[in-house]
């Protein structure tokens, strides 16, 4: 198809409309696509993981919800994912970072690795790792983590139930030692 150009005739001359291919390769100046403008109609802007207005992530594997998105269901993955148009139900990403971004809107439970939140979450949020409610953020819901950060200015409205599960044996033979001592302070005394 493009290969099949048919060799021109040797007394004829291109027609003066079209220009010779050593002229048009003259004619074509090379453009730089503005940020806004993509550089051909069929070309899609790069979006949140090279925009600088969000966190990145160590993995490169961020999957981007915009915010003129709406789901209303369930969403499960394996990699990274940032939040920034509105979802219902729940969203269960259990060994990756989901990140609520500041335009999102989550009425859902939320299963997650880790969890920050710079937007509005209505929902029991359970991270593995660590829950961070940054300063415009709002949730109003039960947080269980190992960690958690709330900032200054941050909203937060529920109960929080600190889960270290590597700890939690070790914790309760020390406390049964403690026990045991004391009651066998008790009984020799």
């Amino acid at each position: 198809m493009w290969g099949d150009k048919k060799p021109e005739a040797p007394g004829k001359k291109p027609t003066p409309q079209q220009p010779q291919p050593s002229q048009q390769a003259q004619q074509v100046k090379p453009t730089v696509p503005s940020a806004n403008a993509p550089a051909f109609p069929g070309e899609a802007k790069t979006m949140a993981p090279n925009d600088p207005t969000y966190p990145n992530t160590s993995s490169g594997n961020t999957a981007r919800l915009g915010s003129s998105l709406h789901v209303k269901g369930e969403i499960t993955g394996n990699e990274d994912l940032l939040i920034d148009g509105t979802v219902e139900g729940l969203v269960q990403l259990e060994d990756r970072k989901l990140t609520v971004g500041a335009s999102a809107k989550v009425t859902a439970d939320v299963i997650a690795r880790e969890v920050v939140v710079y937007g509005n979450v209505k929902g029991n949020l359970r991270a593995r790792d660590r829950i961070e409610i940054k300063k415009d953020g709002s949730v109003v819901g039960d947080l269980t983590t190992a960690r958690i950060s709330i900032e200054d200015g941050a909203y937060f409205k529920g109960s929080i139930e600190i889960d270290k599960t590597g700890d939690a044996a070790e914790d309760s033979s020390k406390a049964f030692s403690r026990a045991n001592r004391g009651a066998a302070a008790t009984t020799t005394s």
